[in-house]
Formats: structure tokens, C-alpha cells, sequence
């Protein structure tokens, strides 16, 4: 019997095992290329003569601004994990939150900030300290499998992805409002596509809330839920999808990531640029769906060479868009780095 057919999935697994060690690198050579792509276009001297008049003072709004969007953020999905029956300590949850923000911002770490958080809020004690510390390292530096992890490391996952999706709802949303105000700068049919994408979205939480309450599929839920060995799962989701509470979270999404525009909308400004508000609102959530993809280092170059392209539309010079995005990069980074202490606070 030949053994050719038992070496190609040992070669393709081979090939699996180098490509996830190198994507890291490649991530980072991808932003490099496309921040190069995005800043050789500038004519720096004739940036520079023309005597652009910052205003560092919009720097701090737009620090403050980023600061707030996260303490927000923070304290939602501190109230999603408290509703399933963690302990109640929502300063614990945000410091875990600016800590999976500044892990995203490209620390060197074996998993994602949003992973960090959900595992490390799972440890986490009524007190504010964490137990079982050995337990949490190990899970911190080695994969997790779910399918075979403690129903409550599942339960905190389920909270987050209940986090991230109600953050992608308030995100569409705003994106949607942007595209009726503003889209038929990008073309005819903007404003109609702004009305779609808002209708899917209400369509969606309609259908959700209906499914929760209908006691038919309550009981599927309820029962899947049980087979996960994760019940008061159920507890999280009423809480973000359920009649009247999606109405709460949808102003609650729409208005952390308001603060992200206005966050860049500051940036914009100290270097003098009145940019129209609604080009931000389609700029910056179409840039959010892009970053899902990951491709580059927390947006580092992508951000860029998307905002130019977008708010060139608007008649904003492509060059300050860049110095803008930059330094909105930069705010963002200095915004998360409160995370360090509950970083080392663990070790």
C-alpha cells in the first residue's frame, strides 16, 4: 500500500503550523507596507510651509473622548457578565477591558485582548483579586478548546462575543445614520443603501427580541444552552437582545462609537481641518468592519489609507487625513495604557 495519500495532510498541516507562526510577521510587514502606501503621497515641505496651526488642546478632547469610549464599553460588558452571575465588580471588568484594548494594540501575547478578558474575568474574585493563579497562566499561555473548557470559561466567552456583537449592532447603526445624511457624496444611491442597512438592523432586533419572547424557541434556546452546560447564558442574552433592553443597547453601542468619531473628529481639528461629521460617521464604521479582517497590526496602516481615500471625497486634504489618523492611532494606544496595571497587577 502506498504511503503517499497518509503524507499530504501531515504536509498541509505542516504548512498550517508555519503559516500561523509567520502571520504575526506578516501582519506587520502588511501594515508597514500600507502606512508607507498611505504617507508617500505627502509633500511634507510643502506641509510644513504652509503653516498649519495646531491646537494641541483638541489632542487632550480626543484623549478624553477615547478614554470615555472605553470606560464604557467597559462598564456594558461588566453588566453582561454581572447579569450571568459573576462577581460584581465593574471597575475589575473595566481595568480587564483596557487591558484587552492594549493587548489589540499589538503586545506581543499568545491570544487576543478579548480572549485575555474573557479568561481572566473567570478567575476573577468578589474581592477584586483573582483565584486559582497557576489555573490562569496556564489557560493564558496555552490554547484553550472550548468544546472541552469549564462551562464557566464558556459562559465568559458567550458574554463577550454578547459584548462585541452589540458593539457591531451600534456600529452598523451609526454607519447607516452616516450613509443617509452624507451618502450621496459617495454616490446616488447612498442614502438608500444608509435606509437599508439601518432596516436590516432593526429588522434583526425585531425578529430577536420575538424569538426570546416566544416560548417555543425559549425552550430550544434553553435547551441548547443546557447542552452547553451554560444556562444562565440565557440571562445575558435577554439582557442585550430582549424587548425593551435592545432598544438601551442600540443607543448604548451607537453612542461609545459616536465617541470614537468624535475622538477622531478632535484629532482632525488640531491640525485645522473642519471635516463634515457624516463622512467621519461612514469613514469610521465601514473601517471597523474592515479591521475584522486581520490584516494588519490594530488598523496601522489600513486606518489610514481607508480615511485619506474616504474623506478625500468630502474635499479634505488627503495628507492632514493622514497626520490626523495617525495621531488618532496614537491616542488610542495612550488611551488603553491604564490595561498595563491590570496586567501586571495579575502577575
Amino acid at each position: 500500500m502506498s504511503s503517499q495519500p497518509q503524507a499530504t495532510p501531515t504536509a498541509s498541516a505542516g504548512w498550517k503550523s508555519i503559516l500561523k507562526r509567520a502571520w504575526p510577521s506578516i501582519r506587520v510587514l502588511l501594515s508597514i507596507a500600507l502606512l508607507w502606501k498611505a504617507t508617500s503621497g505627502i509633500d511634507w515641505q510643502s506641509l510644513l510651509s504652509s503653516e498649519i496651526q495646531m491646537q494641541p488642546i483638541w489632542f487632550l478632547a480626543a484623549l478624553g473622548c477615547m478614554a470615555l469610549a472605553f470606560m464604557f464599553g467597559g462598564y456594558r460588558w461588566a453588566l453582561f457578565m454581572q447579569s450571568v452571575g459573576f462577581p460584581k465588580r465593574p471597575l475589575s471588568y473595566i481595568g480587564l477591558y483596557f487591558a484587552g484594548g492594549l493587548i489589540n494594540q499589538g503586545l506581543p501575547s499568545t491570544l487576543g485582548g478579548d480572549s485575555y478578558r474573557a479568561i481572566a474575568a473567570t478567575h476573577l474574585s468578589h474581592a477584586g483579586g483573582y483565584t486559582h493563579i497557576k489555573e490562569l497562566d496556564s489557560e493564558l499561555h496555552h490554547p484553550i478548546n472550548l468544546e472541552h473548557s469549564a462551562p464557566k470559561l464558556r459562559l465568559s466567552f458567550a458574554m463577550v462575543l454578547v459584548d462585541r456583537l452589540v458593539g457591531l449592532a451600534g456600529n452598523n447603526l451609526l454607519g447607516g445614520i452616516g450613509l443617509v445624511f452624507g451618502g450621496a457624496t459617495l454616490a446616488a444611491w447612498g442614502p438608500s443603501l444608509g435606509y437599508l442597512v439601518i432596516a436590516i438592523m432593526v429588522f434583526a432586533a425585531i425578529v430577536t427580541a420575538l424569538a426570546l419572547a416566544w416560548g417555543s424557541t425559549q425552550l430550544l434556546l434553553k435547551k441548547l444552552l443546557e447542552r452547553l452546560q451554560m444556562p444562565n447564558a440565557i440571562l445575558g442574552i435577554r439582557f442585550a437582545f430582549s424587548w425593551p433592553n435592545n432598544i438601551a443597547q442600540g443607543i448604548c453601542g451607537i453612542g461609545i462609537h459616536f465617541l470614537t468619531i468624535l475622538t477622531l473628529l478632535c484629532c482632525l481639528k488640531a491640525y485645522g481641518v473642519n471635516a463634515p461629521i457624516q463622512s467621519l460617521m461612514i469613514g469610521l464604521p465601514a473601517l471597523s468592519l474592515l479591521l475584522m479582517l486581520p490584516i494588519s497590526i490594530s488598523g496601522w496602516g489600513l486606518r489610514e489609507a481607508t480615511l485619506s481615500s474616504v474623506l478625500a471625497l468630502w474635499g479634505v486634504n488627503p495628507s492632514l487625513t493622514v497626520l490626523a489618523s495617525i495621531s488618532y492611532g496614537a491616542i488610542s494606544v495612550i488611551s488603553v495604557l491604564p490595561g498595563a496595571y491590570f496586567l501586571f497587577k495579575r502577575k
